[in-house]
């Protein structure tokens, strides 16, 4: 879609540049402010998508975002998605965040971290999605399931249930993006410019009432919810969101082979894992052996890599028929 169409500036409008075609959108971060967009709308569910490319060279401290969230309307209990980019030190990967946060549960954190098997900085864009209905989360990177979350009844108001808008931003994050704030954003290294395009809300639309107290977010009449039950169904049962055997032994082999921390497994964080976890024994014997020191060589599309000794585990191709 073309970003008038469904997005509105959000902040630093001046470090915000429209491609003449309106589909896409670059955001930069210099010394003097960061930037961001919101949709026009807050979406109660739906499947939520960008192609997004990262700044290059040394980028420590810089956080690139793209996540849903309605912590402008509901400030001590907001809701949360997050796909979160943490910058590096040159000739280190970038690496990428997902959190899921319900009810303001800030204080239970359930992020997972991952190096991205290819180089977000280079060639064509990758596309990121997170689909959100009101029995499971899923993140993705370039159509592969990346991290199931489903709703568990244990999980209480920590789900996500509260209609969220979507955001993409870039901003300064020296405190505690790369390597716990001990390197800060160089802003003599910058400006700093990321890319989103081919953006995607399939979603339903919630109606926002103000009052001089507060806002609102609802779903309105009975036939918009009624349509959003639809919208709901419609979403659950496209091809992307069935979880076949197929797509989770993809999800199962990508996560083995980027995954650097899961709250999942921190028994010195979490004595007793969240009720959403699906332990798997030989993923949390290679979490505890290599933690956040995994290293992996990230590929460029299009360009072979003939000095690897051990070839990554091939992905399931999620174009074969499940």
């Amino acid at each position: 879609m073309r970003f008038e169409e469904g997005f509105s500036p959000l902040f630093g409008e001046a470090n915000m540049e429209q491609s003449p075609d309106g589909r896409t959108v670059r955001l930069t971060l210099n010394r003097y402010s960061g930037a961001g967009f919101i949709s026009s709308d807050y979406y109660h569910h739906g499947f939520f998508s960008a192609n997004i490319k990262l700044p290059k060279d040394h980028t420590a401290g810089v956080v690139v975002a793209f996540y849903l969230s309605n912590g402008d309307v509901f400030e001590k209990n907001h809701d949360e998605l997050d796909f979160e980019f943490l910058g590096n030190r040159r000739r280190h990967e970038w690496r990428l965040q997902t959190n899921v946060y319900g009810n303001g549960s800030t204080d239970r954190g359930r992020e997972e971290r991952y190096l991205m098997p290819f180089d977000p900085t280079n060639g064509e864009p990758h596309r990121f999605s997170i689909l959100w209905s009101s029995r499971v989360v899923i993140f993705y990177v370039d159509g592969v399931p990346i991290r199931e979350v489903p709703r568990s009844p244990a999980m209480g108001g920590d789900y996500p249930s509260k209609p969220m808008a979507v955001y993409a931003t870039i901003w300064d994050g020296s405190t505690w993006a790369t390597d716990n704030g001990k390197y800060k954003v160089n802003y003599k290294r910058g400006p700093f410019t990321a890319e989103f395009s081919d953006l995607v809300l399939r979603g339903c639309p919630a109606q926002q009432q103000k009052s001089s107290s507060s806002n609102l977010l609802i779903l309105g009449s009975s036939e918009q919810r009624d349509m959003c039950a639809g919208a709901e169904f419609e979403l659950m049962t496209a091809e992307y969101a069935i979880m076949t055997a197929r797509k989770r032994m993809a999800m199962r082999q990508w996560r083995q082979r980027q995954m650097l921390y899961t709250v999942c497994y921190d028994t010195n964080r979490y004595p007793q894992p969240f009720p959403e976890c699906d332990v798997n024994i030989a993923e949390r014997q290679k979490f505890w052996e290599w933690g956040e020191s995994k290293v992996v060589r990230p590929r460029v599309r299009g360009r072979s890599n003939s000095k690897r000794r051990i070839p990554p585990p091939a992905l399931v191709s999620l174009q074969q028929a499940d």
